[in-house]
């Protein structure tokens, strides 16, 4: 359990439980570059990567900070991502005449490069410890006082590694769920522009039905290029991967350099059982109406269809993927062997006095704050977290409010994406130009305010204030026709006047989030200091327990920052069944229908004669990955790019909580299918001479 969060965040991917504290086995495990297990791939496989190929794997690599993973592919800052990852980019820069997600796009001259609005690329230049000085800021505190201690010591961090330079991205890494801190330094790259991307039917061929299956037929590939702040692409000769000349074999050892988001496979057995009885239920209800609620209105006409899609998109990924991991946590076997590992480790604090009359009970502690959290979680996610943001309007108008606020306070006091080292990201979202949908906003925002009534009910001093009498149609209707917000000037205009000018604000979204933001920030504040401190401080001295157990063998918990893993080229078991390794594209040329989901792009259509039916299309390894890794590069002993990470299967759909190499499978597009598509399908002739094919 993530507590303070509104959902478990889609893992994403791995199968069966790993015992708690064990020694990673096989191919298991996401590993930071600083710890790096290279002895061990080493006796497994005669490959020991040196520090010097670990770094230019680091520096090839990219972050995608709105979820996903990339990669430089050429000496002048071309990067390749999925086109997943790039969807929101192209359905920000599309119109009703010219749908680029459905069309797709390709920039034939440098100056057709468009500038995504919303996109930032980070690449990770420095890692530094920094747990002696958190631990030191934080000791003999408990409580209130602990929670403080602890965000004003992780802002320090950040502010004075940043020094206050807005290309530089600082990001203080809790590992090991509080026993170990490690400081991140990024470069933040803000010119990111669109060079190329598949038409949607390709990229996301068998659609949803074929979501985190395998076998798997799909492009999902997007190119876009990273430019300096002198506006010339961004010089990477020293950081990039050149494509491999050959499609990886079966057995073939490989590494995926990405940033897999958050797993909770170190969570005690309360958090888990508190995600399978309250979290997971109520995200599958929530997402199941929400999904709803999408397709009726996409079905209203293309236009809604169009600007609705992203979303519908993101909606349908979310819920599959809790389901998975709502079907791993009500297999009984999972809890109880973490029971099982969990009391062997109490047991071994138990039998030291000294270390016991330290630490207390930590499992109790995080039990009771998981009770806490039970109290006020309805509030929680009703009014703080991601039900209200999915209206883009009042998302702007809450942000807008809060930084007038906290950008008033001390950087130490401040919420983390208004201090100095994280504000940049939250501005680029606030004044990008992105296109809003007035029809989808109201959908949304009617959705939320239903949403509000039906879980803290009609008699809520907070639905009283903000709602009223009125209908929830009625009020979504007059917030979202009555404001100004949609125009990034006046957004840039409120924001450059900070609380003055909200104050003055006539605006009925900002007067409304304005209300909601009060008794936001009271329940962030209470989540804060009374569960997530408790959490914090708790699970840092179960994870002292771990190390004098059983050392620093174990891989720390996915926490969406840089990560290497490796694995094998390989097939698996499925129903009686063997599963090949690999796809081709002859064989999604036979697997296609003529109709959706199955609709192959006019462009593969005419092409059919050119293309090589037995060349590998999409290739499944034993990398252990979980949702965040998506675009990550999937490289060779000679660090070159073999493929790219796009899915995962089925049988992975419980990698939150553990990894089982015999069915967990990473799914992703080989160079192979790249190369045939970019040279005989789409002739993108500039951009086939920048990758040397």
């Amino acid at each position: 359990m993530r507590m303070g969060l509104a959902h478990v965040r889609a893992a994403a991917l791995g199968g069966c439980l790993a015992m708690l504290f064990a020694t990673a086995h096989a191919d298991e495990g996401m590993w930071t570059f600083n710890h790096f297990p290279s002895a061990k791939v080493q006796q497994a496989y005669g490959f020991e990567p040196s520090a010097q190929w670990l770094d230019h794997v680091r520096t090839a690599s990219l972050r995608l900070p709105r979820g996903c993973s990339a990669s430089f592919v050429s000496a002048t800052g071309l990067v390749q991502t999925n086109h997943h990852c790039a969807r929101d980019c192209l359905q920000q820069l599309s119109s009703p005449s010219s749908n680029l997600v459905q069309e797709g796009f390709y920039a034939a001259k440098p100056e057709n490069e468009v500038k995504c609005p919303d996109v930032e690329a980070n690449q990770l230049v420095g890692i530094t410890d920094a747990t002696a000085q958190v631990k030191e800021a934080v000791a003999g505190r408990d409580g209130q006082d602990y929670g403080r201690a602890l965000r004003e010591a992780l802002a320090r961090l950040q502010r004075d590694c940043a020094g206050g330079d807005d290309a530089i991205r600082c990001d203080v890494v809790e590992l090991y769920r509080g026993g170990v801190y490690n400081v991140y330094k990024y470069h933040r790259y803000q010119d990111v522009r669109l060079v190329f991307a598949p038409e949607e039917s390709i990229a996301f061929f068998g659609g949803d039905p074929d979501n985190f299956e395998f076998p798997r037929y799909d492009l999902d590939v997007a190119f876009l290029r990273v430019y300096d702040e002198t506006g010339q692409p961004l010089n990477t000769q020293a950081s990039y991967f050149a494509y491999a000349p050959h499609d990886a074999n079966e057995g073939d050892l490989v590494f995926t350099s990405g940033n897999p988001g958050t797993t909770e496979r170190l969570d005690t057995v309360a958090e888990l059982e508190y995600d399978r009885d309250v979290v997971l239920p109520e995200s599958l209800v929530y997402l199941a109406e929400l999904r709803g609620l999408l397709l009726q209105f996409s079905a209203e006409g293309t236009e809604h269809a169009r600007v609705a899609f992203a979303k519908l998109f993101a909606v349908e990924n979310a819920y599959k993927a809790r389901l998975g991991q709502f079907r791993a946590l009500v297999n009984p076997s999972l809890i109880e062997s973490r029971r099982r590992a969990e009391n062997e480790l109490r047991a071994k604090v138990a039998a030291d006095p000294q270390f016991q009359q330290r630490v207390g009970d930590p499992w109790a502690a995080i039990a009771l704050a998981v009770a806490h959290y039970r109290a006020v979680a309805d509030r929680m996610e009703v009014v703080e977290e991601g039900r209200g943001s999915q209206s883009d309007l009042f998302a702007y108008a809450r942000l807008l409010v809060r930084a007038a606020e906290q950008r008033q306070l001390p950087d130490i006091r401040r919420f983390q994406e208004f201090t100095d080292a994280g504000f940049p990201f939250t501005r680029q979202r606030l004044l990008a130009n992105t296109p809003v949908s007035a029809d989808l906003e109201k959908m949304l925002l009617r959705a939320w305010l239903v949403q509000l009534r039906r879980v803290l009910g009609p008699d809520d001093p907070l639905v009283r204030d903000v709602l009223g009498a009125q209908t929830a149609d009625k009020m979504a209707a007059e917030l979202v026709d009555g404001t100004r917000l949609a125009d990034p000037a006046e957004r840039k205009r409120l924001l450059m006047g900070g609380i003055e000018a909200i104050k003055n604000s006539h605006d009925p979204l900002i007067r409304f989030a304005q209300e909601v933001d009060k008794q936001a920030q009271i329940v962030r504040r209470d989540v804060e200091f009374n569960v997530e401190a408790v959490e914090r401080r708790n699970a840092g001295a179960i994870a002292q327990a771990m190390f004098a157990a059983n050392g620093t063998t174990v891989y720390p918990d996915a926490t969406f920052s840089p990560r290497l893993s490796y694995g094998v080229v390989k097939g698996y078991d499925e129903n009686g069944r063997h599963v090949r390794y690999y796809t081709t594209l002859g064989e999604a040329y036979g697997r296609a229908t003529g109709a959706d989901p199955l609709a192959l792009p006019r462009s593969w259509v005419r092409a059919r004669g050119d293309v090589d039916f037995n060349r590998k299309f999409n290739i499944v390894s034993t990398n252990d990955i979980v949702r965040g890794s998506s675009g990550s590069p999937v490289i060779n002993t000679d660090g070159q790019i073999v493929g790219m990470i796009f899915d995962g299967n089925s049988q992975s759909l419980g990698g939150d909580f553990g990894f089982d190499d015999t069915v967990n499978r990473a799914i992703w597009v080989s160079v192979g299918a790249v190369r045939e598509a970019l040279t005989k399908i789409y002739g993108t002739t500039r951009l086939n001479r920048e990758l040397g094919l």
